[in-house]
């Protein structure tokens, strides 16, 4: 297998010899006991002359093929999430392309899962918005994406958080948005460890009390509401929440910490999955879900179990940037040809977190072809003075 020089976490360069790849199916192997969705990232057009900083350029084949990838693998769409780079350069105009295209794709797929971002990001945070403002928001959004035949991810939403003077309002906007949609929603509630602007949702900078008003709305809503994606991090919180929700709604783990030991479940249930981590290990994902429908809950930790550690280190603070680890892994198996992210988002990992990606996703088995994957490691050492 080839070897290549590393950077370690102390800086020192070291040599690393790549092991054999798992070699996963890229076709579910049969079906699950669990809804598994994949946020999803967005592939962006390299050669485009849009000054990332300014607009979004998105390569809307290669996007729409690493879609039908997933399909393939039987997992669902989360589509114009934050994983999407959606609120980091990805706008609401671009975003609502996106989710036609994945809309239109999906049905050549039999049974393929598309549900999508419903937010209100197309306001001007820097205007003085009224909780009004916001539920016009959340409609207007909504029925553009209901008029594609679309379901919906309600996001937590920054004007919310900046305008909301009690946890009332934010009930009264959810309330107001939930009466109206055609089908019922997955909520989600973004930590702000994912977006510093959320800081304080539902009225409270604790958790607890937070958590009170979220079930609160979600039970007398539970008609409406397919199910809650919680992503605070924060295993025990979720399974106490997990417990609170109404019959019928699901919790679908966005804990990319946890996922395996949330997935898997307790005695008193199990949480589905809408995770970020899905887009970068599917595979693994997929033949985990598979085993686990089988019974086989050994084999669906000996799969997932190692994914763990490259998840953490992904997602290692600041989360927020997680995206780019996302995106280096798609670029390391050789589903996509470059790189680079909209909004110049590449730049927001440094070389020796990338360097430990790599070495995380090796020991998991996920590079599909070592040999691909460390001559574009080499590629990308270069460009920082690094000879590997």
């Amino acid at each position: 297998m080839p070897t290549i020089t590393l950077p370690g976490l102390d800086g020192r360069l070291a040599p690393f010899a790549t092991s054999e790849p798992r070699g996963y199916p890229d076709v579910a192997q049969g079906p699950f006991s669990r809804i598994a969705f994949s946020a999803v990232h967005v592939v962006a057009d390299p050669l485009s002359t849009v000054d990332p900083w300014v607009g979004c350029a998105v390569d809307w084949d290669a996007t729409i093929a690493y879609r039908s990838r997933l399909w393939n693998l039987g997992l669902g769409v989360a589509e114009a999430m934050d994983t999407a780079q959606r609120g980091m350069g990805l706008d609401w105009p671009t975003s609502l392309e996106l989710i036609r295209r994945s809309i239109d794709a999906s049905r050549d797929h039999p049974g393929a899962r598309v549900f999508s971002g419903c937010g209100t990001d197309h306001l001007d945070l820097g205007e003085r918005l009224t909780v009004a403002d916001v539920i016009e928001a959340y409609e207007h959004q909504a029925e553009a994406i209901e008029g594609l035949g679309g379901r919906l991810i309600v996001m937590a939403s920054r004007a919310l958080a900046a305008c909301a003077r009690s946890p009332d309002q934010y009930g009264l906007v959810y309330d107001r948005l939930l009466a109206q949609v055609r089908e019922p929603v997955i909520l989600h509630w973004l930590g702000d460890m994912f977006d510093p602007a959320l800081a304080g949702y539902w009225g409270h900078d604790a958790l607890d009390e937070a958590m009170d008003v979220a079930v609160e709305v979600i039970n007398r809503n539970a008609a409406k509401i397919d199910g809650v994606k919680v992503s605070l991090l924060d295993k025990d919180r979720e399974i106490a929440m997990r417990r609170r929700l109404a019959p019928g709604v699901r919790m679908y783990t966005g804990d990319d910490f946890n996922f395996a030991e949330l997935i898997a479940g307790d005695a008193h249930g199990h949480s589905d999955a809408l995770l970020g981590i899905f887009d970068a290990i599917a595979p693994a994902a997929s033949a985990a879900l598979t085993a686990l429908a089988r019974d086989d809950v050994a084999g669906f930790h000996a799969i997932l179990g190692p994914t763990v550690p490259l998840s953490r280190h992904i997602f290692c603070a600041p989360t927020r940037f997680y995206k780019t680890g996302v995106v280096f892994m798609a670029w390391l198996n050789g589903l996509q040809d470059h790189f680079v992210m909209v909004g110049g988002q590449q730049s927001t990992r440094h070389v020796v977190h990338l360097a430990e990606l790599f070495r995380l996703a090796d020991a998991a088995g996920l590079l599909r072809d070592p040999g691909l994957a460390c001559a574009r490691m080499r590629a990308l050492l270069a460009t920082h003075g690094i000879d590997a």
